[in-house]
């Protein structure tokens, strides 16, 4: 074992496939001269060259189109948004193209392709970059969703996601680059579609990815002290989703929270809660609740923002309520 930050951890897994397989590139904006927006890309264009690390315009819709016509002839392009907020110039892309040329060629034709790039809640960078997109991709079959919480995951999901036959949507947390953690030695794989139980607990199922995990986990602690005892579920993958680890866990603990930071209205929460309710009806003993950001866009004040992303006491607070606490 390794201790990394996330921002490495992600560099390396980039590296390791870069140098496996030479079909494999990077393309995105400032992915190589400038080492990355937030530094993920660092050291790779000396490495591999400009031909496998290219720079491009501020053209998401076009850069976004040339790597699926990369990923259609045959080679593995790893696309990265500086934000995926900005991912939606190039929605027609990923929608139209990316997702269902597979199925429209009847088979002939697979995308063999990555997206990645920060997602959800930055610090004071205002509503244009701050928003969670994973609810818009969550919905197009033909794609794949991943967000990682740790370093470990980070890395092994992305080599998976770089390995597979179809487009994988790959978010990060920007608020998570810096954050250390143990990432296996040698080759580390994570499988798409299997959540992991992140903390074991009797009591309530808090459901959580990406930056949540950990928000969550603290909100367990506190709920410890108050002798509550939670159970905290990483998703991990979005699209698959691992149904089957949330119903094992509802039916141990009988109660769930879903903390994630994407809006109310509809979402990756929505679609888990209703799940459960399908599922695992009757199982639950209280209704299934949500802790979400509030129905806003990002403020840029630091006090607000904080206001509006959900905080640990806001999973707290729900948790308290399916317990039937005051």
């Amino acid at each position: 074992m390794r201790t990394l930050r996330v921002r490495e951890a992600i560099r390396e897994a980039m590296a390791e496939e870069l140098e496996r397989d030479e079909d494999v590139f990077l393309m995105g904006e400032e992915v190589g001269q400038y080492q990355g927006a937030y530094k993920v890309s660092e050291g790779l264009l000396e490495r591999f060259g400009e031909k496998r690390v290219i720079d491009t315009p501020i053209a998401e819709a076009g850069f976004a189109g040339l790597g699926i016509g990369a990923a259609i002839v045959g080679l593995r392009p790893i696309i990265e948004f500086m934000t995926w907020n900005f991912s939606a110039v190039a929605f027609d892309q990923l929608l139209n193209n990316a997702a269902k040329l597979r199925q429209m060629s009847g088979g002939q034709l697979t995308v063999p392709i990555v997206f990645r790039g920060p997602n959800g809640s930055a610090r004071q960078v205002g509503s244009q970059h701050s928003h969670a997109m994973e609810h818009f991709y969550c919905h197009v079959p033909g794609l794949k969703v991943v967000a990682p919480a740790t370093a470990a995951d980070a890395k092994g999901l992305l080599k998976s996601a770089v390995r597979d036959d179809n487009p994988v949507i790959y978010l990060e947390s920007e608020t998570l680059y810096s954050m250390k953690g143990e990432v296996p030695d040698g080759e580390h794989l994570v499988p798409i579609g299997k959540g992991r139980i992140a903390r074991e607990g009797k009591d309530v199922t808090i459901i959580a990815y990406s930056r949540m995990v950990h928000v969550s986990l603290a909100a367990a602690e506190l709920l410890l002290q108050k002798g509550i005892d939670c159970e905290v579920i990483d998703l991990r993958s979005l699209r698959p989703l691992d149904q089957d680890i949330i119903l094992a866990s509802v039916a141990k603990t009988h109660r769930a929270v879903v903390a994630y930071e994407g809006w109310p209205y509809g979402g990756v929460g929505a679609e888990i809660v209703d799940r459960i309710q399908r599922h695992a009806f009757d199982s639950l003993d209280a209704p299934v609740l949500r802790v979400t950001t509030m129905d806003v866009p990002m403020p840029y004040n630091a006090n607000l923002e904080q206001l509006v992303v959900p905080q640990a006491s806001g999973i707290v607070a729900a948790v308290e309520r399916v317990m039937y606490r005051k």
